[in-house]
């Protein structure tokens, strides 16, 4: 008998944080609009579905780690940069949430006492790549020429934010 747990159930540690989720759906975003163009917090907000005092948190990471940049006043808002569009998921992540590690003792900063003869080792080292080229190779301007439609992604979320629409494709 196979018990399948739903993502409703899971209780992985294995998951991404919240944070990290919407930095990931943040960047997508923004690098779907030309370079040059702004998108305010509020608009951000519809666009990702995070809550406002949460997302302003993953924003600031973000541009500490020079991935958007922001600017204050009424023609402010943020915008992806050219380091930020060149971005891989996994660098996006790693500006969240540190370096990825699947398990302590993948960990570089410590050394683990049973990695020589622990069968279970080279299983983590295996997943631990796999991740991280998987991660490594998606590269959020590809993901952003992916969608489908951004003006009218940018319609349905952005309704009412006329700065921060796509430019058609």
């Amino acid at each position: 008998m196979t018990t399948q747990l739903t993502m409703e159930r899971s209780n992985s540690s294995m998951q991404l944080t919240r944070a990290a989720d919407y930095a990931i759906r943040v960047m997508i975003h923004l690098a779907a609009f030309e370079s040059g163009r702004r998108v305010s917090l509020p608009a951000m907000v519809a666009a990702t579905g995070a809550p406002h005092s949460f997302l302003s948190k993953v924003l600031q990471a973000l541009t500490r780690a020079q991935l958007i940049t922001s600017r204050r006043g009424p023609a402010g808002g943020f915008e992806i940069s050219a380091r930020g569009r060149h971005a891989s998921m996994r660098e996006v992540l790693e500006a969240i949430d540190g370096p990825m590690c699947l398990n302590v003792c993948l960990n570089e900063l410590r050394s683990c006492a049973r990695k020589d003869w622990c069968p279970a080792h080279p299983v983590w080292v295996k997943a631990q790549a796999a991740i991280l080229e998987v991660l490594g190779s998606a590269m959020i301007a590809d993901l952003a020429a992916e969608m489908r439609n951004p003006s009218e992604v940018a319609r349905q979320t952005c309704a009412g934010d006329r700065g921060s629409r796509p430019a058609p494709r």
